[in-house]
């Protein structure tokens, strides 16, 4: 668990999640240096370093809908400590950790990447709707930042580029379960989100495209 001696981190932690998004082409929640510190100074993330003290992955715990949902968000390991099992360590540290302090809530998370789907499913997460999700409205507030928000509005919140994954401690299977249901099926779900991805891509271009020509004609009209 990150101390507030960690805190130094925080603007090198939110460099690197932005670098990252934007290398993936993918979207991300910007976080401030300030939110991460704040963070750090409540126990609520975890934080990987080396011996030398250099700056390895992080991850915080956000709290939504009165307790009742919790999220285990921005997930980022150094580029040179990647795929070295580092941000499992970190995941399950989190998961953890978010269980002890909120025993009762249903944690969840948003994701683009097989690879924390596959983390996710080993804890004993299950893919499932948005409606699943909080309704808390500060936590979609957090989306307005990502460069996929104008689709996640356009599908009325019910649908995105991310897939949606829940723990639920009062109705879930054992962690056993569900990573052997990843493993028979990793296939299936890598197919099923790029071909989500593409749909909605294509959905929202052919609505901007459809607004653009509306647009057009209305000026026409008013012009005329």
């Amino acid at each position: 668990m990150a101390s507030p001696d960690d805190s130094h981190y925080a603007a090198t932690i939110t460099q690197e999640m932005e670098s990252s998004a934007k290398a993936r082409g993918t979207g991300i929640a910007k976080r401030s240096p300030e939110y991460i510190e704040r963070k750090i100074r409540e126990g609520k993330s975890v934080i990987a370093v080396s011996t030398g003290g250099e700056w390895i992955g992080f991850c915080y715990i956000e709290a939504w809908g009165h307790d009742e949902f919790v999220a285990n968000s921005g997930l980022i390991v150094a580029p040179a400590y990647r795929k070295s099992g580092v941000a499992k360590q970190i995941k399950r540290r989190i998961f953890d950790l978010s269980r002890e302090k909120y025993p009762t809530a249903k944690i969840f998370g948003l994701t683009t990447g097989l690879a924390v789907m596959k983390i996710n499913s080993d804890l004993g997460y299950e893919p499932v709707t948005y409606s699943e999700l909080t309704d808390d409205e500060e936590f979609w507030a957090g989306c307005k930042s990502c460069v996929n928000y104008d689709i996640l509005m356009s599908k009325e919140r019910k649908n995105c580029m991310c897939t949606a994954m829940l723990y639920d401690p009062a109705d879930h299977f054992e962690p056993e379960e569900t990573k052997e249901d990843f493993k028979q099926n990793s296939k299936l779900y890598e197919r099923f989100m790029k071909i989500k991805q593409s749909r909605l891509l294509n959905f929202f271009k052919k609505k901007e495209r459809g607004g653009s020509i509306a647009k057009s004609l209305m000026k026409m009209f008013m012009v005329h």
